[in-house]
């Protein structure tokens, strides 16, 4: 007996596929009735409200990562901006503030005390050097001035015949002026210097000590004149000081020359080895500012600026660096000078020539050679 068929009650359903009216790359399943025609993808029904939520709640995520991603890109882009542009200002603020120059010390907590019989030694010194002429009168850095017209032009030339003659004999530093000049144009100015190469500059120079470094002191202080000072050499120590290449004996010369101020000494390596082979530093000084501020507290001040020119002059012409020509030093035979070396030079060793009689008094063989017949 064949088995009795199950009914299945109801209309037979079927699933419909169609496209989401939200987003192309979703398909939506719906039951639907067999025996009505299926809908075209094209097709749009009502979405479930499920499906509806989600695909708002997805494309709202999407769009706050995307709002967010966008907000941090621009907010590290500002944070960069402000960076750069704080680092920007900060090295421009660098540029044109120079850095503020130490003060020039004036005088020693505890005065030196005065040698004794300085006096006496500075007045024979003084009449010594009345009786000689020195490359320093005749080429120092007075005779700069001398061929500039305008008062700044004339303070700057005493400003650079200085710079330049650092570890420089004065014929070397005025011949060297002279040619800067004339290279320049033949106005020694700070435009004119400004304008010039470095290279033009160098080749004026080149004999000078230093002569590559002092062309960058040059061109440097020459705008820095420019910007800072409206193109006139300063007239206090600490100013001149702040210049590159400038140092404390160029910063009184150029006071003494330049703006006729006399604010201290210009110690140079004569005044400093003189001065203490004089004996008037209690401890022989190692520096020339130990130098200048030990003579400074006990020197009248109305002596502060001759002492260098004299000094030099001696040192150039009698208290030479080596070989001190102490026989023509008054000082020596007054016994003023504890250095004075008061023996007479040695006369050099005259080599006695040996004659061909005591040649054959030396001892040694004696051969005598026979020719026989």
């Amino acid at each position: 007996m064949p088995s009795p068929q199950r009914q299945v009650s109801g209309a037979i359903t079927g699933l419909l596929a169609r496209a989401s009216p939200y987003h192309s790359a979703v398909t939506l399943i719906e039951a639907g009735n067999a025996d009505q025609p299926s809908t075209s993808l094209s097709s749009s029904p009502k979405p479930s409200k499920r499906i509806k939520l989600e695909v708002e709640s997805k494309t709202s995520n999407i769009s706050d990562r995307t709002r967010s991603t966008s907000l941090r890109k621009t907010s590290s882009t500002v944070k960069l901006e402000e960076t750069v542009s704080e680092e920007d200002t900060s090295s421009r603020v660098k540029v044109k503030s120079p850095k503020k120059p130490k003060p020039i010390p004036q005088n020693l907590d505890t005065p030196h005390p005065a040698p004794p019989h300085w006096k006496e030694v500075y007045d024979s010194i003084k009449e010594m050097r009345a009786q000689t002429v020195a490359p320093v009168d005749t080429m120092g850095c007075e005779q700069a001035q001398h061929k500039e017209k305008d008062p700044k032009n004339r303070r700057f030339a005493v400003l650079v015949s200085l710079m330049l003659s650092s570890q420089t004999k004065d014929e070397v530093t005025d011949a060297a002026v002279e040619k800067l000049r004339a290279a320049v144009g033949g106005t020694l100015s700070v435009a004119a210097i400004i304008s010039a190469d470095d290279s033009t500059i160098s080749d004026a120079i080149a004999k000078v000590g230093f002569w590559r470094r002092k062309t960058g002191y040059i061109k440097k202080t020459a705008l820095r004149l420019r910007d800072d000072f409206d193109s006139e050499v300063p007239k206090t120590v600490d100013e001149l000081c702040s210049l590159p290449g400038v140092g404390p004996k160029m910063a009184f010369l150029t006071l003494h020359v330049a703006w006729n101020l006399n604010h201290g000494i210009g110690v140079d390596v004569h005044v400093h080895r003189i001065t203490n082979r004089l004996g008037w530093h209690q401890r022989p000084t190692k520096k020339p500012e130990e130098t200048r501020l030990n003579i400074q507290s006990w020197l009248p001040i109305e002596l502060h600026r001759e002492i260098n020119h004299m000094l030099v002059g001696f040192g150039q012409t009698i208290c030479v660096p080596v070989g001190p020509k102490c026989d023509s030093c008054t000082l020596s035979t007054k016994g003023l000078c504890p250095s004075a070396n008061t023996k007479p030079p040695r006369s050099p060793k005259k080599r006695k020539r040996q004659s061909s009689a005591n040649l054959e008094h030396e001892s040694g063989p004696k051969i005598d050679i026979a020719i026989e017949s």
